[in-house]
């Protein structure tokens, strides 16, 4: 989607499985917050950068992807949290290819240094980068670098 320069990059922030949980879980992987909380953590980041964010947290695969085909049109790029979706979802991976915009994958924990499947990511190769392990830095550093890359493009078409 190319923009004017006056218009708002609208983003699309998806959590996946489990994480509204968020506050339940293992600090040590997760953090403290609860997805409220980092969903404020998200809204004043979007203020920050100047764009719109539409939020939401599914743990049904069905309702990522549906999301993930309506937004395409609406939406410039997407934060995306597969979650345990990540390590096995070659739907949702073909969703995010399919969708032909650009897509962060952001993850809390260190996906990397925990257990052998966490490893695997099968939506990494579809989207334009990846930021695990910074709790919820990595939702707010796959904002900028999104926005960035929107940015970016925008200026070269």
């Amino acid at each position: 989607m190319s923009h004017q320069s006056n218009d708002i990059l609208k983003i699309l922030i998806l959590h996946g499985p489990n994480l509204d949980m968020l506050g339940s879980r293992d600090p040590k992987f997760y953090g403290r917050l609860t997805l409220d909380k980092l969903n404020k953590k998200i809204r004043e980041k979007a203020k920050k950068l100047n764009v719109s964010v539409k939020i939401h947290q599914f743990n049904s695969e069905e309702k990522i992807i549906k999301t993930l085909h309506r937004q395409r049109k609406i939406c410039d790029g997407v934060v995306i949290n597969p979650a345990a979706f990540t390590h096995y979802s070659y739907a949702i991976r073909d969703a995010i290819e399919l969708i032909k915009i650009p897509v962060v994958e952001v993850h809390l924990s260190n996906i990397y240094e925990r257990e052998d499947f966490r490893e695997i990511s099968v939506t990494k190769d579809v989207c334009i980068h990846q930021i695990y392990g910074k709790k919820e830095n990595s939702y707010l550093e796959g904002m900028e670098y999104l926005v960035n890359y929107l940015l970016k493009e925008n200026k070269n078409n």
